[in-house]
């Protein structure tokens, strides 16, 4: 079997980030079928290289050694509520290549943000499926790794800036 190494991300791989961030979007968009986003490889990777820099953003990949492919990631950012009693951490994606699947990749990627958060003394770490009832296989993932319900539907609101 081959190795997996979960690490934090290097300049060399900005770019394969973001091409799993377009993999990622798409699947999701497919499911649904519906476009909700809006991709553009070269901004993503330039957003996610100037967020890791500055410290607000952080970003672990999985990588098989053998072949020095990237085939996961989980990002993770710092919050603030006052409802959680101080600082948390959220993981606005977690994502798998689908041939990498059911392999605890996914697992591995989530104990790596549970393990920095703990470091980083975040209260908890939240998590935002994609759309139900499509994806309800990733709500089932994330509470066989300790997760819960914790309320209703995440809405939003586009702002001009």
């Amino acid at each position: 079997m081959s190795r997996v190494e979960i690490h934090p991300i290097t300049p060399p791989h900005y770019h394969q980030l973001s091409v799993m961030v377009g993999e990622l979007l798409s699947e999701i968009m497919e499911t649904i079928q519906e476009r909700v986003f809006n991709y553009d490889q070269r901004e993503t990777e330039n957003r996610a290289k100037a967020l890791v820099e500055q410290g607000k953003y952080w970003v672990f990949l999985a990588e098989e050694k053998e072949s020095a492919s990237i085939i996961g990631f989980v990002s993770v950012y710092e919050s603030y509520a006052l409802y959680s009693e101080g600082s948390y951490g959220t993981i606005p994606e977690l994502y798998v290549r689908p041939k990498w699947r059911s392999q605890n990749i996914g697992k591995r990627l989530l104990t790596k943000a549970t393990d920095f958060g703990k470091i980083k003394e975040w209260r908890r770490l939240e998590v935002t499926t994609p759309p139900l009832p499509q994806f309800e296989r990733t709500l089932t993932f994330y509470q066989a790794n300790g997760f819960e319900v914790s309320g209703g539907r995440k809405l939003k609101i586009p702002l001009c800036l």
